[in-house]
C-alpha cells in the first residue's frame, strides 16, 4: 500500500513538471522579455567601471541572463501553467476587441524605449504597479501618438509664445505651457452620466474641449507627451489632475521667472506657484483645468497616487 502511494505520488509529479521540448523555448523566451527591462535598470543605478567595448555591461547582461534563466527552471511548473491562462486570457481579449496580443506588444515596446532614455527607468515599472482609478482605461486614452493629438498640440505652439526668444533650455516646457493656454482658456466642465466615470480618448475631449477632470487630464497629459514633454496624473480625493515635471529646483526658478515676467504676467501677478516635489526631488507643476496659469493653486494638495507617463 505505501508503494502505491509512492508510486501515485511521483507519476502525478513527473506530469506535473511537463518536461516537453518546447518548454525549454517558453522558458528562454520569457528569460529575454524579462532581463532587458532587469538589465536597463541595473545598467542605469549600477557604477560602470568603463571596461573597454562595454565588456562590464555585456558581463552585466549575461550574469542577469543566467540568473534568471536558473530562477525560471526552478518554477516551471507554476510558470508554464500561467502562461497558458495569460494567452487564453490574451486570445479572449484579441478576439472581442479588448486588451491582447497587440496591445502586450505595444505596451512592451513602449515600456522598454521609455525605460532607455529614463535616468531611473525602475519608476516606470513601479508607476504601472501601483493602484490607480481606471488605470488601464486612462492609459490607453493618452493617445500622445494620435496625429489629431499632435497636431492640436502642434497649433498651439504656433499659437502662443511663439515669438519667445532666449530661452533654448526652456524651449520643450514653454511649448508646454503654450498648450496649458489654450487648452484652459477653452476647456468646458461637463460632468460625468450619474451612473459611473465615463473615460474620453484624448482625441474625443479634442471635438468640444469638454469633459470632466479626468477628460482635461488625460487631453494635457497626451499633448504634452506629444511635443516632449513629461506630464503625470494626481489621484486625489474626488479628483484627477495633471501635472508636469520641470527639472530640479535651480529649474523652477527660471520656471517661475518666465510665468510671471514673459508668459502669464497678469495671471500670476502676487501669486505663488504651486508644485510637488517628488522623492527623486524632481519639481511637478500643476496643470489643473482650474489654474489660470502653470502652478495655479490646487483644488486639492493631498496625493493619493501618481501617474506618470515618461
Amino acid at each position: 500500500m505505501i508503494n502505491f502511494k509512492r508510486f501515485n505520488f511521483q507519476d502525478i509529479k513527473q506530469k506535473l513538471q511537463l518536461r516537453k521540448p518546447w518548454d525549454e523555448i517558453i522558458i528562454f523566451v520569457l528569460n529575454i522579455l524579462i532581463s532587458i527591462p532587469t538589465f536597463i535598470i541595473a545598467h542605469q543605478n549600477l557604477i560602470e567601471f568603463n571596461w573597454p567595448f562595454n565588456l562590464d555591461r555585456f558581463l552585466l547582461f549575461i550574469f542577469i541572463l543566467i540568473g534568471i534563466q536558473l530562477l525560471l527552471r526552478l518554477l516551471r511548473t507554476i510558470i508554464i501553467i500561467c502562461i497558458v491562462f495569460y494567452i487564453l486570457i490574451l486570445l479572449y481579449g484579441t478576439i472581442s476587441g479588448n486588451y491582447g496580443f497587440q496591445s502586450v506588444y505595444e505596451d512592451y515596446d513602449s515600456m522598454v524605449y521609455t525605460m532607455s532614455d529614463n535616468p531611473f527607468p525602475q519608476d516606470i515599472i513601479i508607476s504601472k504597479l501601483l493602484p490607480f482609478p481606471n488605470k488601464s482605461l486612462i492609459i490607453n486614452a493618452i493617445e500622445y501618438q494620435n496625429p489629431k493629438v499632435r497636431n492640436f498640440a502642434v497649433m498651439a505652439v504656433n499659437k502662443n509664445f511663439k515669438d519667445l526668444k532666449g530661452y533654448s533650455d526652456y524651449r520643450t516646457i514653454i511649448q508646454c505651457f503654450a498648450v496649458f493656454k489654450e487648452i484652459n482658456s477653452r476647456w468646458n466642465y461637463v460632468s460625468d452620466p450619474k451612473d459611473g466615470d465615463y473615460i474620453a480618448t484624448a482625441s474625443e475631449s479634442l471635438n468640444y474641449l469638454s469633459g470632466d477632470c479626468d477628460d482635461h487630464s488625460i487631453l494635457m497629459a497626451a499633448c504634452v507627451r506629444a511635443i516632449g514633454g513629461t506630464p503625470r496624473l494626481i489621484h486625489t480625493k474626488g479628483h484627477i489632475y495633471p501635472e508636469i515635471l520641470i527639472g530640479n529646483k535651480n529649474d523652477l526658478e527660471a520656471v517661475n521667472f518666465l510665468i510671471k515676467n514673459k508668459l502669464f504676467e497678469k495671471e500670476s501677478y502676487g501669486k505663488q506657484l504651486h508644485y510637488h516635489i517628488d522623492e527623486r526631488n524632481q519639481v511637478w507643476l500643476n496643470l489643473d483645468y482650474t489654474a489660470k496659469y502653470p502652478g495655479g493653486p490646487f483644488m486639492s494638495e493631498e496625493i493619493l497616487g501618481a501617474l506618470t507617463l515618461n
